[in-house]
């Protein structure tokens, strides 16, 4: 039954700011014995047990784990079904895998079964926000917004912009592109928990006269998001800069078009050059880290610390379908390898703000979700650091949280998602 007002006890844990390193513990609150007190959807109150207001029914997940939910700052909602799809690099991979899947999310039912499984996958992943691309169809926005809302979900997306370099049936027109937008946009940003992010799907797939429409879109609507994809393969960029000749390189095409600035989210953005870190950081862009893609296609290693050294804030994604996990606990285990791999260090309490608190920054909703705070919209997740087998073994020789979130990240997937919260409402599914 649902209840408009319930106790949640368990660890608790919060981030407060993003953390310095790894024994910075004054980053985040743990409540060994703790409580969140939901009611009507949002967080009233997070403490000790203790202390918890009395009178109020308790829903006991001791001894789990209790902490914001999880954020997906990109993903494809029409890729679902070519997750783990063999294939070569990017270009090819989406000509032969993605455009086709693309085409039958013309089909309202087809996109309407999809959207089910697609918040089911997240659900059960403990995502309980995520800004998606749709495809071309409105049909497709309508069954994504239409089932988010169903499950009373803080979701960001919008069907993509393209003209060309795409089959047929994909395509769309500057003025289609952008009154088809506008139309959704009026119908559904910020109708419930919807919000609506212009999605262009990068330069390739738009003509010069569909950026213009796009920005137009953009000025038009600055309380809007903006997502697209930058320099994440070496021959995307050689094409998007063949076709924009004028531009002074891959992320000038976008800044010409007016797309930079605090809500615009960067896709991959792995082969950048300093000039173009330096703008992402004034125009305060953002790119997103889609670290297991970037392995499936082979199409490099993303800088974090490059851009963070410029103050320029990024987000982390899973990118499904290119992406080889739903989970952001995977994600952000992919994360920790790149690092490695750029012989750097990403500890589990920065990997879980990144996934919870740091997402939320850079979305510029960290008002509303990913901190637990007073106030707040009440979607958390409950994970089990015992759910399997490996990790039980693990646990038994943990030493500390930070030993825990580490085994989290790079064991942990579904099976650990013990419960998810959504508005204070439990909604993993069965």
């Amino acid at each position: 039954m649902d209840m408009d007002e319930r106790i949640l006890r368990g660890r608790v844990l919060r981030f407060l700011r993003r953390p310095e390193g790894v024994g910075d513990t004054a980053a985040f609150e743990l409540f060994d014995d703790g409580a969140v007190h939901v009611r009507d959807g949002l967080i009233a109150w997070v403490g000790d047990f203790a202390q918890a207001p009395a009178g109020i029914a308790v829903t006991d997940h001791r001894p789990h784990l209790i902490t914001a939910g999880f954020i997906d700052a990109h993903i494809h909602f029409p890729q679902g079904q070519i997750t783990a799809s063999w294939g070569a690099q990017l270009l090819d991979w989406l000509n032969t895998y993605t455009f086709p899947a693309e085409t039958a999310f013309a089909d309202p039912a087809h996109a309407a079964r999809m959207a089910t499984a697609f918040y089911d996958l997240l659900l059960r992943n403990g995502t309980t926000t995520a800004s998606a691309f749709c495809s071309v169809h409105p049909a497709s926005v309508e069954a994504y917004f239409a089932e988010g809302q169903k499950r009373g979900m803080r979701m960001l997306g919008g069907k993509v912009l393209m003209d060309r370099n795409a089959p047929a049936a994909l395509l769309d027109t500057p003025q289609t592109a952008h009154d088809d937008s506008a139309a959704l946009i009026a119908r559904w940003h910020g109708r419930g928990r919807a919000l609506y992010a212009i999605s262009p799907r990068f330069a390739l797939t738009s003509t010069p006269a569909q950026m213009e429409a796009a920005g137009a879109l953009i000025a038009a609507h600055p309380e809007c998001h903006v997502q697209t994809h930058l320099s994440e393969n070496t021959d995307e960029i050689a094409l998007a800069c063949a076709l924009y000749p004028e531009a002074r390189g891959y992320l000038d095409i976008y800044d010409r078009y007016g797309m930079l600035g605090p809500k615009a989210l960067l896709g991959h953005a792995i082969h950048l050059t300093e000039a173009e870190r330096d703008r992402i950081a004034e125009t305060g862009s953002h790119a997103v880290h889609c670290p297991t893609s970037n392995f499936f296609l082979g199409s490099g290693l993303f800088d974090e610390a490059a851009l963070a050294a410029r103050g320029a804030t990024s987000a982390i994604a899973t990118d499904i379908g290119a992406g080889m996990s739903w989970s952001m606990l995977r994600t952000g285990g992919a994360a920790y390898a790149v690092a490695q791999l750029q012989k750097r260090s990403l500890d589990p309490f920065t990997a879980f703000w990144w996934i919870t608190r740091g997402n939320a920054e850079v979305l510029g909703l960290a008002d509303r979700i990913g901190t637990l705070q007073p106030g707040s919209e009440a979607d958390l997740v409950v994970l089990n650091s015992h759910a399997t087998p490996d990790l039980a073994l693990r646990m038994e020789a943990a030493r500390d949280l930070k030993d825990e979130l580490f085994a989290l990240l790079i064991l942990g997937d579904d099976r650990v998602v013990a419960e998810t919260y959504v508005a204070g409402k439990a909604s993993k599914p069965a």
